[in-house]
């Protein structure tokens, strides 16, 4: 904490009139100290968290944050406006800001320190006494902890200026109001001493950011329970994760109350008993009020009922204000991340196979009906059957994974089944897609559909299952089957003529694909599209050379920026020229994602110099003919590609292209702080100003 923030990071006399002129004032302090690496980028992160929901709090507070990329360790700046800031909040303007910035993959114990101070700033005394301060040393102490606010409070006295006036009003004005409200009530507050226990709630706290509403929600509701003689219990689900309430404790509550703005994570476990759902903020500016409530519907006996429908994988996993199109590609990425096992682990088997039992493998007998246990022949003829075994469920795995993100588990049997279906009718992969998305939709179409309370326990189990397996197979047989298969197979019979300059533009197209996003949504559509032409009994030698093409290119970004960190050391960071140690072995290993930590420090260098070796791999991997029947291992299946002496030399062309593409354009910049560069450049600088003064001595 002592590092984030210091007196450089205060402004005691904030003159900003707009939350955009504060967090810019703020930010430019940040800067100043290296903390952000672009001011803009940073801002335009500060506004879009901003335009989720308003960071002004009751109490005269404003908390601007975000987590972005441009931010290097976690910081606080503080500022304190005279004239206020609006922030949206309800009670007016806020006179204590706080800029917090998170870098992009904090860590758990930087972000349990600004936890930490959000809790603070529901403590009263803490912010009469930054209000009182008159030094930033003093304030940039009080808010590390250095000092106590009845230690800064003196210190304030020492220089004229008495945090106890300044609390005064604030700290008398609850008093007097607490006891107009007893002496002009006639209705007697719930007895709590005629209860054997006190009234027990548990609580969920949550926001987009997970760093200050969360963990200010959960001190507000805490303070409000021990004044009112409630036990709560609070799990802050944060950027610092969340750690599970005890079942044992959910199971003896007797009301829940959920301050959140996003999809609180397995909710269905508070599911049955009395509950306050409402947004974070309401968790901060109002907990007496949600704790009341929660007790009134106890006594009402009110209840949750007991929760079927908790929200699909994809609304748990991602943010409620996500639109359709994101949700689309987050239903196809669901299949395919369940997919890619089985790719690998039946791929290798039998490339595996190929090796130890021959090219004539695929015509072996099956391995229950000849089997002997010292000849190669039999072994390699059972690692081909295991494989192909394997390979048969990628279709039915798909389609399956993607009704499953859509409508969770009760998707998966009619997706399943369409997936099958997509097999048996030679529909292939795009069976596959069309059947998951079917599938999804079919059973969301049914849970929507209210149904009598005497049916709902058998739906889920029979109801759903029946009905969307045989929409879904009625679909995939009878409408759509046919022509989804003629579509296939035109796109295999495409596939199997192309030849020449064809073939080579669909390398460097796959090449492009592969190196755009390094392991993203648009990598992993040409890897599936690989993966798919190679998922048949017998592929075409069209469909083995696209997947080599494929995995050639996506070795490149990582291997070469391996390559650049050594040859050309000096422009890039320590940090770099460390993860440029690991990237070979990533590389090597056809693992594209060793390339990010490169791109996300310089991706407008990075990407594209990645994206025109891969295209050069890829066309030439597709010139010489390359083939692949493994659809991963890098350079350790090597004994398994076919013409393997050229296809290592398309991935070094490749690598050398994308190496040369990075130095010069990193050359060209400004040295980034930190880079040996830009080290040498500085004392190259200072020489010539040492030089010019001795000649002007």
């Amino acid at each position: 904490m002592s590092e984030m923030i210091t007196a450089d990071l205060v402004d005691l006399d904030l003159s900003a009139e707009s939350k955009e002129a504060a967090a810019r004032a703020l930010a430019e302090r940040m800067v100043a100290k290296g903390r952000v690496t672009d001011l803009d980028g940073f801002l335009a992160d500060v506004a879009a968290r901003e335009a989720q929901m308003p960071t002004g709090l009751d109490g005269g507070i404003g908390i601007p944050h975000c987590r972005s990329e441009h931010v290097t360790e976690p910081t606080l700046a503080f500022g304190r406006s005279a004239a206020g800031i609006d922030f949206g909040a309800a009670d007016g303007p806020a006179d204590l800001v706080f800029l917090i910035a998170a870098p992009a993959g904090a860590d758990d114990a930087h972000l349990t320190i600004l936890s930490s101070l959000a809790r603070q700033l529901m403590n009263t005394e803490f912010t009469e006494a930054l209000r009182a301060v008159s030094a930033p040393e003093t304030a940039a102490a009080l808010i590390r902890g250095d000092v106590t606010p009845a230690e800064a409070a003196e210190d304030a006295a020492a220089e004229g200026t008495s945090v106890a006036e300044a609390g005064k009003d604030t700290a008398t004005a609850p008093a007097a109001a607490s006891a107009g409200a007893a002496a002009g009530s006639t209705t007697p507050e719930p007895a709590v001493a005629t209860e054997a226990r006190p009234f027990r709630i548990v609580a969920v706290t949550s926001c987009p950011t997970g760093i200050a509403h969360t963990y200010m929600a959960a001190e507000s509701l805490e303070n409000a329970g021990r004044e009112a003689g409630v036990e709560v219990t609070v799990e802050t689900q944060g950027s610092a994760g969340f750690a599970r309430l005890d079942p044992a404790v959910i199971a003896a509550a007797d009301g829940v109350v959920l301050a959140h703005d996003v999809p609180v994570r397995e909710k269905d476990r508070f599911a049955g008993k009395p509950t306050v759902d409402v947004g974070v903020k309401a968790g901060i500016n109002r907990p007496a009020e949600l704790i009341a409530e929660v007790r009134a519907k106890a006594e009402r006996g009110e209840k949750t009922a007991p929760a079927t429908d908790t929200g699909t994988p994809v609304d748990r996993a991602g943010d409620s204000t996500e639109g359709y199109g994101t949700k689309l590609r987050k239903w196809l990425m669901s299949g395919v991340s369940y997919m890619v096992p089985f790719v690998a682990a039946g791929g290798l088997l039998i490339a595996v196979g190929f090796a130890v039992g021959g090219w004539t493998v695929d015509k072996a007998p099956s391995v229950m009906d000849h089997f002997v246990w010292t000849q190669t022949d039999s072994w390699g003829a059972l690692l081909f059957q295991i494989g192909g075994v394997a390979f048969k469920f990628l279709v039915p795995v798909l389609a399956g994974y993607i009704a499953y993100g859509m409508a969770d588990r009760p998707g998966l049997v009619p997706g399943f089944v369409g997936g099958a279906i997509s097999l048996s009718i030679n529909a292939g992969f795009l069976g596959g897609l069309a059947a998951g998305l079917i599938a999804g939709g079919v059973v969301l179409a049914i849970q929507r559909v209210r149904i009598p309370a005497a049916v709902r326990g058998i739906m889920p189990v029979v109801v759903i299952p029946l009905i969307s397996s045989a929409v879904v197979g009625f679909l995939m047989f009878v409408v759509i089957g046919k022509p989804i298969a003629a579509a296939q197979k035109g796109m295999t019979d495409w596939l199997n003529g192309l030849t020449g300059t064809n073939a080579v533009l669909l390398g460097a197209l796959l090449g492009l694909m592969m190196c755009f996003d390094l392991g993203g949504p648009v990598n992993k559509v040409a890897y599936t599209f690989a993966t798919a032409g190679i998922a048949v009994a017998g592929p075409s030698d069209s469909a083995m050379k696209i997947m080599a093409a494929v995995m050639a290119a996506g070795m490149v970004p990582p291997l070469a920026m391996a390559l650049a960190t050594t040859v050309r050391g000096r422009l890039f960071t320590p940090a770099e020229r460390e993860n440029g140690k690991a990237a070979w072995v990533l590389g090597a290993s056809f693992i594209t994602e060793g390339a990010i930590p490169f791109a996300a420090a310089d991706p407008l260098r990075v990407i594209p110099s990645a994206m025109v070796g891969g295209a050069v791999t890829g066309s030439l991997s597709m010139m010489f003919d390359a083939t692949l029947r493994a659809p991963h291992g890098g350079i350790f299946v090597v004994p398994l590609i076919g013409n393997p002496f050229f296809y290592l030399i398309a991935i070094a062309a490749g690598v050398c292209v994308s190496t040369a593409l990075v130095v010069v354009l990193k050359g060209l910049r400004k040295p980034a702080q930190g880079t040996p560069a830009a080290e040498s450049t500085e004392s190259r600088a200072a020489g010539e100003r040492e030089s010019g003064q001795a000649v002007a001595a």
